[in-house]
């Protein structure tokens, strides 16, 4: 099993390096202890101070306690809010489950257990209530992947007892994130390596990053600086200066694209931006467009309840971290991964480099739209090169409401308030923004 895993993982080294997956060079790593920390001004990225005050404003009004955005690796923006400072502990909440995404794919590296493992080897028979021969179709690639079967619907979503776990459908024909499958993750690690959760995350990555944290109750706490080593390694797929934690390059590749056809955007517990659809918590709908329409395509990222978020950004060699309270967005993601303030805090982002720079780099081909005013009382504007030749409206459930040729005003007066989603044709590309009815 060693050989052929080994064998697999150099096909995984060719195929990445093809496709242009290999490390940055130029990345920088923090030294593993103490505070010294590189940085980078902003004013070499062409970042204004009045739009990086206006970003600190709008993250201060949404309840956030820090905020970090690096770029290859050393520190451009670092902000604490009220009595939050830099030594300050904050929980990750779903944001965490990336985190355990990368400690299987080391165990796994490691011989520990394989992820087309039937979960059932670890937990034993019956750590379901679900028939025999269907509990047996579930491993850990289909907790890994959301795609488990066993019912979301249960009142307490948490709850890992056997009773609690039932059978909806068989095992990789239902997307639905489901905590207590993905809770159960972290006793098939300890199962499998005679540790305990906490032993296994500080030896394996802890250890060789500089991280501090610790598990509790299935969520991870730490600082915002140890979110952010986590998204530089990550960046870094999966390597620290030099030292590498995960050789399965495959893993990695896979852990952040998408896993099934079910739900697009989700990978091994990070959520992919770009995809031409996506799925949500609570929601058996798809969604056409991408998660987060304002970031770039190859962002992926860990999301948490109340706004908890590490987004990485290869093409841009950032690495963004958001910790804090609820932001106060209703709407899509619901609770528990709430994307509409990630689409507003990518509106701030995008519109910090008031000058070109020299590095500047476009970062997909999608063509340039905009859409204004958002939110509107009566008619979202879209500016583009040339007139849409077709607007699709959706509500944020998905379902798409009215079909629009050739125009560029699109009339809400009539609608109730509340968000959107327009799916904008422009020649041969297809760009999708949430807009808002005031």
């Amino acid at each position: 099993m060693t050989a052929l895993r080994n064998y697999f993982v150099a096909i995984g080294l060719i195929i990445n390096a093809l496709s242009g997956f290999a490390q940055n060079p130029a990345l920088y790593f923090p030294p593993l202890t103490g505070n010294t920390w590189q940085t980078t001004a902003p004013a070499s990225l062409g970042f204004c101070q009045e739009r990086i005050d206006s970003l600190y404003q709008f993250l201060e009004d949404k309840n956030s306690k820090s905020f970090m955005l690096l770029k290859d690796g050393k520190i451009v923006l670092e902000k604490y809010f009220g009595t939050y400072v830099q030594d300050s502990v904050w929980y990750w909440a779903s944001a965490g489950k990336s985190l355990s995404a990368f400690l299987v794919g080391q165990a796994q590296e490691e011989g520990l257990l394989d992820i087309h493992d039937k979960t059932s080897q670890y937990l034993g028979n019956g750590w379901t209530s679900a028939p025999p021969a269907k509990e047996d179709l579930i491993t850990i690639w289909h907790q890994l992947s959301m795609s488990n079967g066993l019912d979301d619907g249960v009142p307490d979503d948490n709850c890992t007892d056997p009773a609690c776990l039932i059978y909806k459908a068989d095992a990789g024909t239902r997307w639905a994130y489901h905590n207590a499958p993905y809770h159960l993750i972290h006793d098939v690690l300890e199962e499998a390596s005679g540790l305990t959760l906490n032993q296994f995350t500080k030896t394996r990555v802890f250890d060789r990053t500089g991280m501090k944290g610790f598990w509790f109750d299935h969520i991870m706490y730490g600082k915002a600086r140890d979110m952010a080593r986590y998204g530089l390694l990550t960046l870094a797929r999966g390597v620290w200066n030099g030292d590498t934690l995960l050789h399965d390059q495959q893993y990695v590749y896979d852990m952040t694209h998408p896993s099934q056809t079910l739900n697009k955007s989700y990978g091994y517990l990070w959520w992919l931006n770009g995809q031409p659809s996506f799925m949500l918590p609570g929601l058996q709908l798809v969604i056409p467009g991408k998660l987060i329409p304002n970031a770039p395509n190859d962002m992926f990222s860990a999301l948490g309840k109340n706004d908890q978020k590490i987004h990485v950004v290869p093409s841009k060699g950032w690495v963004v971290v958001r910790q804090g309270n609820d932001a106060g967005y209703t709407g899509p993601g619901g609770g528990s991964v709430p994307i509409a303030f990630d689409n507003e805090l990518w509106d701030y982002l995008n519109q910090l480099e008031c000058a070109p720079v020299a590095t500047q780099e476009v970062l997909d081909n999608e063509p340039v739209v905009r859409v204004f005013p958002n939110p509107t009382s009566g008619v979202w504007q879209i500016e583009s090169e040339v007139v849409p030749e077709q607007v699709e409206l959706f509500n944020v459930l998905g379902v798409r409401l009215r079909v629009f040729q050739q125009t560029s005003l699109v009339n809400a007066s009539d609608l109730p308030a509340g968000r959107y989603w327009l799916r904008i044709r422009v020649g041969e590309g297809v760009v999708v923004r949430m807009v808002e009815k005031g």
